[in-house]
């Protein structure tokens, strides 16, 4: 069995395995894994752990610090902190493990625990199964514990918001200001909401920030990168002109520009490539992609290459590439030559300097960009099923890719966790684009159902 899914272990909290017995052990475990991967067998091991706004983390924490230290390692404990911060402290404090405690976009109530490696990566699949194995040694045997002389520490580190601020200032150009524009920030009462106000007042701004007083239950509550409507009516309603919305977490930016438009993730890929200091050869964007993105680069001669949903993908296909720039159209932006992680902070300020440096607003910067319209329909089944299996489908995938070719595109996919078929339809022709995914997906049940 694997706890880990795309983004770590989550779940609803007091459901395993967000459960506090299985916390400990999970700190536990990967205590064990990781001392058993020290080189140095005479330099302890430590992690640093940090978490969002959700009430829960205090027990997830906790259980996490409790479990580690039974293994015999080190815990800094940063407090509430956006998860690209706890990336950047991992390589800071030289820690061979940094833990995330978040749940992201979800609601109050789910939870959920990820690592980084020393590097400030993803965790690689090989330390997962490693884990994964050891839970599975741990399932039914009392915790084998560390010598009373053995036990790890844990510290409070009281300055890991300045040290990140710091971070994030640092990949501002310096011989730019922010004076001249005035910011909404939508925080979604998570990890940034004290620290994205500061990073944008530091170097200049005038910030409004909304969505700025967590409570433990109201992180992504209507707010934030996946309820933007509140930050397009305020950027209004201020005369702003730019808008920035993180995710609970604060690796996820969706932005807004004067006219109170959205800007998602492919937008923000096109305005970086674009006005780059330094060339850009390639992005990475997914499956999910607009292909209006694709066209719009193909136009200014930038090679684009699809990974599959999940930032651990592009930054994969990024690796194989040498390229630095890559995203999803969520909100997860990854810029290499900044962060070792999507961070959101850091995106915005790379898109703000570019508006600095050129004096246009972000409406402007988006000429050359043309969103396709996209039709996602989804057809439930009552089991699991390959619609590629079905040479009746295959068939019709075909004639529709055939009919889109040059100017549009077709995506099928099955969901991973239920008995559900996408069917994504984009083309340059919105009717077509409607009546074509609806066609398809009344195929799709016909013949699956």
């Amino acid at each position: 069995m694997s706890y880990f899914g795309t983004d770590g272990i989550r779940g609803k909290f007091g459901e395993f395995p967000i459960h506090p017995e299985f916390l400990i052990k999970l700190g536990f475990a990967t205590g064990q894994v990781l001392i058993a991967h020290q080189e140095d067998k005479n330099q302890r091991v430590n992690v640093v752990i940090g978490k969002d706004t959700r009430l829960s983390g205090y027990v997830i924490e906790a259980c996490l610090q409790a479990g580690f230290n039974a293994a015999g390692v080190d815990v800094h404990m940063l407090g509430v902190i956006p998860t690209p911060a706890i990336a950047h402290l991992t390589r800071s404090f030289h820690a061979n493990a940094g833990v995330v405690i978040s749940a992201s976009h979800n609601p109050y109530y789910d939870n959920g625990v990820k690592f980084f490696s020393s590097e400030g990566k993803k965790l690689s699949d090989q330390v997962q199964q490693a884990i994964n194995d050891k839970l599975a040694a741990l399932s039914d045997l009392p915790l084998p514990i560390a010598h009373s002389d053995a036990l790890g520490r844990h510290y409070r580190v009281e300055d890991a918001k300045g040290r990140y601020i710091e971070f994030c200032k640092g990949s501002f150009p310096y011989q730019l200001s922010l004076g001249q524009l005035k910011i909404v920030v939508d925080c979604a009462n998570g990890a940034g909401y004290s620290v994205a106000p500061r990073v944008l007042k530091e170097l200049g701004a005038t910030v409004i920030s909304i969505a700025n007083k967590p409570d433990g239950l109201n992180i992504n509550d209507g707010v934030g990168s996946t309820h933007p409507q509140a930050l397009q009516q305020a950027v209004i309603d201020h005369e702003a002109q730019v808008g920035i919305a993180l995710d609970g977490d604060g690796d996820r930016i969706i932005m807004v520009d004067e006219t109170g438009a959205l800007i998602d993730g492919d937008a923000i890929l096109y305005i970086l490539a674009t006005h780059a200091s330094q060339p850009i050869h390639g992005v990475v964007g997914t499956l999910m992609s607009n292909m209006g993105l694709q066209l719009a680069l193909d136009k200014r001669g930038i090679a684009f290459e699809r990974a599959r949903v999940g930032d651990r993908y592009v930054m994969q296909a990024l690796e194989k590439n040498g390229w630095v720039l890559g995203g999803e159209s969520s909100g997860h932006i990854l810029t290499l030559d900044k962060a070792s992680t999507g961070d959101a902070i850091v995106a915005a300020l790379q898109v703000l300097a570019v508006m600095a440096t050129t004096s246009k607003s972000l409406s402007a910067l988006m000429q050359g960009y043309t969103e396709l319209p996209q039709k996602l329909v989804n057809v439930r089944l009552t089991q699991k099923q390959d619609p590629y299996d079905f040479e009746e489908l295959v068939s019709a995938f075909a004639a529709a890719e055939q009919k889109l070719a040059g100017r549009g595109r077709l995506l099928i996919r099955q969901s991973g966790t239920e008995p559900l078929i996408r069917v994504m339809v984009e083309s340059d022709d919105e009717i077509e684009c409607d009546l074509l995914a609806n066609e398809l997906a009344d195929k799709v049940k016909q013949v699956m159902a």
